[in-house]
């Protein structure tokens, strides 16, 4: 039965893959690129071609948005009440569940995504769906304000049309955390999914058809960044836009907004720090940052790059980072024994191995040997784990590498460590690794960033607020309570008495 059930996946997935090229998805319907132009999307691990997808032009992302903004006003969507928009996310969020197997392999052959995390960000955006559809209708819209004189008070209401532009390290984990609080708000919204992985996104798109969502809530518009998402980005009938990404790009995209007041929000790169104190277990702590660095690969902005140990373990502790890592099996991304996959592209694989060299010609140690890596039979974008260490001038401890490449620095007492993680363009995410607790959430409130964890590193539970500051962004959060306010402006209404 289990063997069955694989090749009705396998069979679904390749008849999904099949219908190359693939189309964009506005207003509940497959529309083609209006020059006809298309781009290939490709499997990390193999090199191989999976699929055509149109490239959709300005004129095209103006048209989506237009349709998108009709919706708003036109299917009901942001006048329903709460409960009854809830009932149909949930609908979405089961048939997302219901679809998993098939969505997480498309991920993983679009990604380069290990099958097992691919499953998990599956089961995370529909867990997210959920979390936003319940919160939604638990949250008083409408606030009475004690005004002598008056009757007053605000009530929260959805904005419009809401554009959302996401990297392509977590296609369908972003698309929950970014379009879920719009939606359960009484949005509607338009995805420009990343070029390298714009299947899944698609593929997603049709089940919100299935579960019910009015056409024109949902629409998906793919194509290249400069193209496209600088279209999307500088329509002004947009209500909200959202990007996550590099803060290069995201500076590009704040321009954009700006000339036309659009609100934007902006979730980009890291430099995390993880700051590890002698009274941990070395064996432990060790493991949980090789898990880090080598999850996905390392291309999490929010990752731990930067490993600043007490000096009196420093040794031991880089010791068993180098043995752990040297276990790790780098492989194609659907074969179990894998346990660190590709990187999304030979772009990004260059981008790792020049960061590795630059490193060195700065004068960076090399503790543990990166590069290139080979694995039988494909023809992928493969490198290897690597530790540098040295001084945190360095050019690959200060700029975001985004892959398997930790940082290593000697520290010697608490007030040094925070020095050193916060010298830093970025504000993303810190961990801090102690027995003393106390100690642990001092530092962790004295850390420059929007995030910081203890014990543990890359923890988003639903209702935490998770954002950053400085490079790493600015306009708000995703996963929690103040997300959905973003997703609903406030309106006063006042009566003289």
């Amino acid at each position: 039965m289990a063997e069955e059930a694989q090749v009705k996946i396998l069979t679904e997935v390749q008849s999904f893959l099949s219908r190359s090229p693939h189309k964009a998805f506005v207003g509940g319907k497959g529309i083609e690129a209006s020059n006809g132009e298309t781009f290939e999307t490709h499997n990390p691990g193999s090199g191989e071609k999976l699929a055509d997808v149109y490239n959709l032009q300005p004129a095209d992302v103006g048209r989506a948005v237009q349709v998108a903004a009709r919706a708003f006003g036109e299917t009901g969507w942001s006048k329903l009440p709460p409960n009854e928009r809830g009932v149909l996310l949930h609908r979405l969020a089961d048939t997302v569940e219901k679809k998993l197997p098939i969505l997480a392999r498309i991920e993983a052959l679009d990604g380069g995504k290990i099958y097992s995390q691919a499953e998990g960000d599956v089961k995370n955006l529909a867990d997210t769906i959920r979390y936003f559809a319940d919160l939604a209708q638990h949250v008083q819209r409408r606030s009475a304000l004690a005004v002598p004189q008056f009757d007053a008070w605000t009530v929260r209401l959805p904005w419009g049309a809401c554009g959302f532009i996401f990297p392509w390290n977590f296609p369908l984990l972003l698309v929950g955390w970014g379009i879920s609080p719009a939606l359960a708000a009484g949005n509607t919204v338009l995805i420009k999914p990343a070029e390298d992985t714009p299947l899944s996104t698609l593929y997603f798109a049709q089940l919100a058809k299935e579960a019910g969502i009015p056409d024109g809530v949902i629409n998906v518009v793919p194509g290249f960044g400069e193209v496209t998402g600088a279209a999307l980005a500088g329509n002004p009938r947009l209500e909200r836009m959202s990007f996550t990404g590099s803060p290069e790009v995201g500076r590009l995209i704040g321009e954009a907004c700006g000339r036309n007041l659009v609100p934007v929000k902006l979730e980009l790169g890291g430099k995390g720090a993880a700051i590890v104190f002698e009274d941990v277990d070395i064996p432990e702590t060790a493991q949980a940052l090789v898990n880090a660095i080598t999850f996905h690969t390392g291309q999490v902005c929010c990752d731990a790059t930067r490993w600043l140990v007490h000096r009196k373990i420093y040794d031991d502790f880089v010791g068993e980072c180098v043995s752990r890592l040297k276990q790790v099996t780098v492989g194609y991304q659907l074969d179990s024994a894998t346990s660190m996959g590709p990187v999304v592209n030979e772009k990004q694989r260059k981008r790792v191995l020049g960061y590795l060299e630059r490193g060195q010609q700065e004068g960076a140690e090399v503790v543990l040997e990166g590069g290139a890596a080979d694995v039988a039979g494909r023809n992928g974008h493969y490198v290897k784990p690597a530790l540098l260490a040295g001084s945190l001038d360095n050019v690959a401890a200060r700029e975001e590498i985004f892959g398997p490449v930790a940082y290593l620095a000697r520290f010697e007492d608490e007030s040094q460590a925070i020095e050193m993680a916060n010298g830093t363009d970025y504000g993303l995410a810190n961990s801090v690794w102690s027995n003393d607790l106390d100690k642990a959430r001092r530092v962790a409130e004295a850390l420059n960033a929007a995030n910081s964890w203890i014990n543990a590193h890359n923890v988003f539970p639903h209702g935490v607020p998770y954002a950053g500051i400085h490079r790493s962004g600015m306009g708000g959060g995703v996963l929690s309570i103040e997300t959905l306010f973003d997703y609903w402006r406030s309106l006063s209404v006042v009566r003289p008495r």
